[in-house]
Parts: structure tokens; C-alpha cells; sequence
């Protein structure tokens, strides 16, 4: 998880320094006129930006369709499991963690879909404001979705981590 949130603050510096940059070339394009050679002035650019328009919005589907499906699939295999008759908690906390995997996974579209979206459709300062918002609010959902899940900080060993002594103790009883 560590290494995930790492590059989730790897992507979005990537993300603002190519944004910074596009948004750079876009006024320079702008001002100077620049046009695809042979083209009719903004003919290249805007099939270009319905392609990427496209691209963007088949991501975040994926995305969507990740979470929805996911959640679909969790809650299944936890009524199967309730149905069978299995009792106590791990049902509860497969459930949870399974469904928090199909979360972070969507999450995971749904970033790329507005890193396009910021990048290359719309490059302003208030698109890399909310796209800096929107890694924020993912990094941090990562981190209590990884709490929930393992049961520990991204940065804890699981021998450090809350209740690992109990489990171990447990699971040699076992």
C-alpha cells in the first residue's frame, strides 16, 4: 500500500507538471495559430479532442463499471456465504474488503479518465485544481480502504500491526 500511495503522488505530480506543460503549448498553439499542416485550422484538433473526448468517457465507464460490478460480486459471494450458514465475522470483513478492492480499483479509472480529461481536453488551472483535489481525496480513501482491509497503516509491518499477536497466537492454535 505504501508503494501505492507513492505512485498515486507520483502520478499526480506527473500529472500537474504535463498539464503545466500542455497548458503552455495550448496558448502558445492559440497565439501563433498553429495548425496541422495541410489541415483545415482546427480541424486536426478538434477531431482530436472528440477522440480523446471519447477515450476519457470509456475510462471512467470502465470505472464506474468496475465499482458497480465489484459490489455486484461482493454481495453475492456474502449472501452465499450467510446463506450456507457460515457465522461470525469474516463473511462481514471478506465482504468489506472486497468490495473496498472493487472501490479502490474504479478509483484507479476514474483518476486516469480525469488525468486525460486535465491533460489533454482541458488544460486550465481550475481542471488541475480539481484534478489535484480529486488525488488527494483518492490517495486518502486508498489509506483508510487500507486500513479497513489489512487492518494496519500502509507504512506498518504486519507483525506491528493491532491484533497480530492475537492472530498469530490463533492461528497456532489452529
Amino acid at each position: 500500500m505504501r508503494r501505492a500511495a507513492i505512485s498515486s503522488l507520483a502520478v499526480a505530480g506527473l500529472a500537474a507538471a504535463a498539464i503545466f506543460i500542455g497548458t503552455a503549448r495550448a496558448q502558445e498553439d492559440a497565439e501563433t495559430g498553429a495548425a496541422a499542416i495541410g489541415a483545415a485550422p482546427g480541424a486536426t484538433a478538434e477531431w482530436v479532442d472528440v477522440a480523446l473526448h471519447w477515450i476519457t468517457r470509456t475510462i471512467e465507464f470502465g470505472g464506474i463499471a468496475v465499482i458497480v460490478i465489484g459490489a455486484l460480486a461482493s454481495t453475492i459471494g456474502y449472501l452465499r456465504r450467510k446463506l450456507a450458514g457460515e457465522r461470525g465475522e469474516d463473511p462481514y470483513h471478506d465482504y468489506r474488503a472486497s468490495l473496498g478492492r472493487s472501490i479502490l480499483l474504479g478509483l484507479e479509472f476514474l483518476v486516469a479518465a480525469d488525468i486525460i480529461a486535465t491533460v489533454a481536453i482541458e488544460p486550465t488551472v481550475d481542471s488541475v485544481l480539481v484534478l489535484a483535489g480529486i488525488v488527494i481525496i483518492r490517495t486518502f480513501l486508498s489509506f483508510a480502504l487500507e486500513v479497513e482491509i489489512e487492518g494496519r497503516w500502509p507504512w506498518q509491518n504486519q507483525e506491528d500491526a493491532p491484533g497480530a499477536r492475537q492472530r498469530r497466537a490463533q492461528d497456532a492454535r489452529e
